[in-house]
């Protein structure tokens, strides 16, 4: 990949515009209709457009979401226990096989993003098992939801408001699949993340997390962004291991992808 076309999308989540309406949440789903009225005022005041509105119109409560959100067991097991649970040997195993096949794509991606191989394969494998599960819930009803529940309302309102303007551009639709928490594509991006880090990896002239290659450009723009130091270490202790608890809060996800990184950079 000698000349990676990036295409970054202009409006981050971190500034979006300030609005003078604020939905009331709700900690059950009885309230949700009446929620998205108020939450289309709120949207359209930060400049969602009317095929985003529309959206929001269509979208439903969704009870797996919350189910989900309620019950993040694995983060707490040891670190072994979590490697095994989700498979970290198969990873690895897969990881390297996919390097090996793929050689031109990571070597260009760590040329214009200074991010090694094994950490944005580590990412992949460990987020959708290499793009096998990318999620089996509608991205923008379940990050709604979860801007309307109380538990983290202000965490996922820029989010929500973010995935209604990836329905104005055309890089959602109200059906499109992802994860419960409204995660999308081969690395799970929460939508404001979308804008502020999408990367046109393949150059077609759009950013599609469903598609590898924009995937990885952006998983790898987003460390880059976050303060990835090209060539420093990304241990626990070293430079880059920081960036890697960007990327996900918890200590065992964070340890499992620098672990299995340099298993599979060898």
């Amino acid at each position: 990949m000698t000349a990676l076309r990036r295409t970054l999308l202009a409006a981050a989540v971190a500034v979006l515009p300030m609005t003078a309406y604020a939905a009331s949440c709700s900690n059950s789903g009885g309230q949700f209709n009446q929620w998205k009225g108020e939450f289309a005022r709120e949207a359209q005041a930060s400049g969602v457009g009317q095929r985003g509105l529309q959206a929001l119109q269509q979208s439903s409560y969704q009870t797996r979401t919350i189910a989900a959100d309620r019950n993040q067991k694995s983060f707490k097991y040891s670190l072994d226990k979590f490697m095994q649970v989700r498979g970290s040997a198969t990873i690895v195993k897969q990881g390297r096989q996919r390097k090996a096949a793929n050689a031109r794509l990571y070597q260009g991606l760590e040329r214009s993003f200074g991010v090694p191989a094994g950490v944005l394969i580590a990412i992949h494998g460990m987020e959708t098992g290499f793009g096998n599960f990318m999620g089996d819930s509608p991205v923008v009803s379940s990050i709604l939801t979860l801007a309307y529940d109380c538990r983290r309302s202000s965490f996922f309102t820029p989010h929500a408001i973010a995935a209604l303007r990836l329905v104005d551009r055309g890089s959602l639709t109200a059906q499109s699949i992802g994860a419960r928490h409204g995660e999308w594509g081969h690395t799970q991006f929460l939508p404001g993340n979308v804008l502020a880090y999408g990367v046109d990896g393949n150059g077609d002239g759009r950013v599609d997390l469903t598609n590898q290659t924009d995937a990885l450009a952006s998983t790898a723009n987003f460390l880059r962004q976050k303060g990835w130091r090209p060539g420093q270490g990304y241990q626990q202790g070293q430079p880059n291991f920081r960036v890697i608890e960007a990327w996900n809060a918890a200590t065992v996800y964070q340890q499992a992808i620098a672990i299995m990184a340099a298993q599979i950079d060898g």
